[in-house]
């Protein structure tokens, strides 16, 4: 399977124009292929071919006096632009049609040149290579510093170069890995995904909730506070534009850094893991969107996922509409939803005294028949 491995980049002064050239260029390609399509429809004519296009707006352009900075960069990174903004409307053409899954996709859009992020794609032709030295050596920019955190697995196929809103930039190598099957483990849990707890695991454990956004919001606000009164236009308001990125960007990555951990760990441990499938989006429009999105489920799960598939473990999605906090995980009788603030009850039939979270991720577990003896849920209720 193909897997990202990113790295951060530190170019020099030359290297940042460089690049910076190199973005510049890769955006007007995708900006003129963009108005060439447009200017079709518009006119009532098929759209113009791949390789039409790439003639018009790089071949022949290289050769006008308004675009002959083209020549400067690497034919490589404009091609993989114009390629970018095909699969663009490819996506948008199988998103109108309905052979997409997912939400919609909106029509290809024009690129800024005041976007804070921006991306340009070498792949294997342009001739990159990692220096002897550990360098990442680009065409047409030169030797760049990297900051290796780990070895590549493989030969990597391409690598994109990023800048990010923070102004920091970035090399992410796909490259292709094998398995890593893991020793088989006895333990198998299932996952509560909550905002009082991030998670609560079927075997009692409960992981606290970082809350990273919250506890970085008193930093966020002086820093949004100090942008705002900046003059628009300002060198001074650039400045402060990038504090309040960079301040996004450490919440960001301490999240990241806490769900890598925290998955590595669950896969390490369980050899099946079940979690059910919330409805991410939905939460997001209510009044906790904030703590739904400081918490990151989603991405948390998809870490678990593909880190099972790579380590050989068993993963498993529960249904959302599940009933996981209506039924008792002893004896399998559903007594009806309860109000959040309900943490602990007693089962009506059992007298069990149940934790509202570990019983929910009990139920999780017995949905994916991950727990001892389970062959049908939920069990059929007790007949008085």
């Amino acid at each position: 399977m193909q897997l990202r491995y990113s790295f951060r980049l530190y170019p020099n002064g030359p290297q940042r124009a460089a690049l910076g050239r190199a973005f510049g260029c890769a955006r007007v390609v995708f900006n003129d292929a963009l108005r060439a399509r447009k200017c079709a429809r518009d006119q009532g004519l098929p759209y113009p071919k791949v390789g039409d296009l790439s003639k018009r707006v790089i071949t022949e352009a290289k050769k006008t006096e308004a675009r002959a900075w083209l020549g400067e960069v690497s034919a490589v990174v404009l091609q993989q632009s114009l390629r970018d903004l095909t699969t663009a409307y490819s996506n948008f053409f199988a998103s109108m049609k309905g052979t997409r899954r997912g939400p919609k996709v909106a029509e290809p859009r024009f690129k800024s040149r005041k976007d804070n992020r921006h991306t340009i794609r070498f792949t294997a032709n342009a001739r990159w290579k990692i220096t002897p030295g550990q360098d990442l050596s680009l065409p047409k920019i030169g030797d760049v510093r990297v900051k290796w955190s780990r070895a590549l697995p493989s030969i990597p196929s391409t690598v994109t170069v990023i800048k990010d809103a923070a102004g920091r930039y970035f090399a992410s190598f796909v490259v292709e890995t094998e398995p890593e099957t893991l020793p088989e483990v006895t333990p198998q849990v299932g996952i509560d995904l909550g905002l009082g707890h991030f998670a609560v695991l079927s075997d009692g454990r409960k992981i606290d909730a970082p809350r990273f956004l919250r506890r970085a919001e008193k930093k966020l606000k002086r820093e949004q506070r100090r942008l705002s009164r900046k003059a628009k236009g300002s060198n001074n308001r650039g400045k402060a534009r990038i504090k309040v990125a960079r301040a996004h960007a450490q919440v960001a990555d301490a999240r990241r850094e806490f769900h890598h951990q925290l998955s590595t760990q669950i896969i390490r441990e369980n050899q099946a893991i079940a979690v059910e499938d919330l409805a991410v989006k939905g939460l997001a429009r209510t009044r906790l969107a904030k703590s739904v999105h400081d918490a990151g489920w989603s991405s948390f799960v998809a870490m678990l996922e593909y880190k099972a598939q790579i380590h050989g473990r068993k993963f498993f999605r529960i249904g959302r509409f599940e009933p996981t906090s209506q039924v008792c995980s002893a004896c399998g009788v559903q007594d009806g939803p309860k109000p959040l603030h309900i943490r602990v009850w007693t089962c009506a039939a059992c007298g069990t005294v149940l934790d509202r979270d570990i019983n929910a991720a009990v139920n999780v577990a017995k949905a994916a028949g991950l727990a001892a003896g389970a062959r049908r849920w939920p069990p059929p209720p007790r007949s008085s």
